[in-house]
């Protein structure tokens, strides 16, 4: 199985991700992970990808496509993947239909977290994460049991994106809008998009992909 989670910057894809992996066995594929792990590992793509970096210049979708290629190839996608942070652009969404087509392989569904830009702001704002495990925490909707002890492995430092602020969020979310709002006409016109309620409360968002998901 091959998903795309869309939403908005602070939509919920992170930890609507983590629970379709830990049901499902999905794994999450994070391009900004898989482009640095290519990187280090020296593999030919990742010189590539090395080597445009060091000139400053953008990884090009030429570049992204190979690197998520070689990785569907390893054994730990068997189960299927969520991919994170792309395609971004419809230009993208083209290559990974192409690289997805030569494998003879395609994405199952597309789900799109609607959500309200301005309770977005506060969602983002509010969030952090514990230091140790990196679980996901928020000042107003999702606190640890025990206040200043992360749930998963006991740790009691947390830490916030430098990036979380108002000013910051909304122009995420105005690029959001502009550059990566086009893919659900594309993903329409194909007959795999869904959606699902993002402003509804964790739980209740998990229990409509789960729905979602019965039906492909």
């Amino acid at each position: 199985m091959i998903l795309i989670l869309l939403g908005a910057p602070g939509a919920g894809k992170g930890t609507q991700a983590q629970r379709l992996q830990d049901k499902h066995g999905l794994i999450q594929l994070s391009t900004g992970d898989m482009l640095r792990s290519a990187v280090s590992e020296g593999t030919e793509i990742g010189l590539k990808a090395k080597a445009v970096m060091e000139r400053g210049d953008l990884v090009s979708d030429d570049i992204m496509t190979g690197i998520i290629s070689d990785r569907l190839d390893q054994p730990d996608c068997t189960n299927g993947v969520i991919l994170d942070g792309f395609p971004r652009t419809e230009a993208q969404a083209e290559a990974l239909d192409s690289m997805l087509a030569d494998k003879k392989m395609s994405l199952n569904a597309v789900i799109e977290m609607k959500t309200d830009d301005t309770v977005l702001v506060e969602r983002v704002t509010g969030r952090y994460t514990c230091a140790n495990c990196g679980a996901g925490y928020h000042d107003k909707f999702l606190k640890p049991a025990e206040e200043g002890v992360c749930d998963k492995c006991g740790g009691n430092e947390f830490s916030r994106r430098s990036d979380d602020t108002a000013e910051t969020v909304t122009t995420r979310l105005q690029s959001y809008h502009n550059q990566t709002a086009p893919l659900l006409p594309y993903y329409k016109g194909k007959g795999i998009l869904k959606q699902v309620d993002g402003m509804a409360e964790i739980e209740e968002v998990t229990l409509q992909i789960e729905a979602l998901l019965k039906n492909i």
